[in-house]
């Protein structure tokens, strides 16, 4: 598709899987292969790919101490300025997950790169596994240490965008800090796939997830919903997702949703997901913006709904 038929807030992101790129004689053979699959998806124009975790050594037999291949955090590396590059030249942001060093300590990260090729920012994997934390168990000379549970989320050409890392998916903190600080997309670097529990953590924070594993690659909808998925055949995805979209409660609204639906047509795809008693309204007009419409007949979303009724709860129980 070409970049003028896309919508205002319409992005392309793409996963990229390592499945069958592991085992790896090499750190240099491994980024090869990186790099080449990669190119699967450039012609796609995406504006972010995701890259799997401790992409340069998970499954390299390649003995590296812990020190040698940890990169300085807002100092290009080696595999930084390989990932760079590729961003640079196709004008996009990827994740960077590799093992950073910062005031001497190590850390399983995820740099995200700009369209330039730089550092927008690090994230530090909240909840690395204990094998990687005690020395010698997964790092022959040394460990990682956790990061902050409070996440940043970084602010993009096209959005909020969020890292998360392997084990994290198990728990729930770094996603809620996510959401809470504005998160629309998040990046998931991996070894492990984790599918039903990334879906899961799509449904609950509604926001869009792009998985990049050892095993698989997958993009989530905010409904937790399954957009596209890795294969056989090709080992990467790439697809578009719409940021101009939001969840709002059914009941209650049911009249203002056929209302919305018989006014604006196919200027918006309303989906409803009645078991679960919300629905998805996503704009597919250039002209038509989500808040407008919302403002138009009185409803809120379904985070905003949530906030104004826990309120009233806290005070009814103070």
């Amino acid at each position: 598709m070409s970049l003028n038929k896309r919508l205002p807030r319409e992005i392309w992101v793409a996963g990229i899987s390592l499945k069958g790129l592991w085992p790896a004689a090499t750190i240099e053979k491994r980024m090869n292969d990186v790099v080449e699959r990669i190119s699967n998806v450039l012609s796609f124009q995406p504006d972010i790919i995701c890259l799997p975790e401790t992409v340069n050594i998970s499954w390299v037999n390649e003995e590296i101490l812990l020190h040698e291949i940890a990169e300085e955090e807002h100092s290009p590396g080696p595999i930084t300025r390989i990932l760079g590059k590729i961003a640079k030249e196709n004008n996009c942001y990827i994740t960077c997950p590799i093992i950073t060093k910062k005031d001497g300590a190590f850390y399983n990260s995820s740099i995200l790169l700009n369209r330039r090729g730089e550092s927008e920012g690090v994230f530090h994997k909240i909840h690395p596994t204990s094998t990687e934390i005690i020395p010698g168990k997964y790092f022959k000379n040394a460990g990682v240490v956790p990061g902050p549970i409070n996440s940043n989320v970084f602010k993009t050409d096209f959005g909020n965008v969020g890292l998360q890392v392997c084990a994290d998916a198990d728990w729930a903190d770094g996603w809620a800090a996510l959401k809470a600080n504005g998160a629309e997309l998040v990046c998931f670097s991996s070894q492990g796939p984790y599918s039903n529990t990334i879906r899961n953590r799509a449904w609950s924070n509604h926001y869009y997830i792009v998985t990049a594993t050892g095993e698989d690659a997958q993009i989530v909808d905010i409904s937790g919903d399954v957009i596209a998925a890795d294969n056989d055949m090709m080992r990467w995805v790439c697809a578009p997702v719409n940021l101009e979209k939001t969840v709002v409660l059914a009941a209650g609204n049911a009249d203002s949703l056929k209302s919305m639906q018989g006014k604006y047509g196919d200027s918006l795809r309303i989906t409803v997901y009645f078991d679960e008693n919300w629905a998805t309204i996503e704009s597919r007009d250039a002209e038509v913006k989500i808040k407008e419409v919302l403002d138009e007949f009185s409803m809120l979303t379904f985070e905003e709904e949530m906030r104004q009724t826990n309120e009233l709860i806290s005070k009814l129980r103070s």
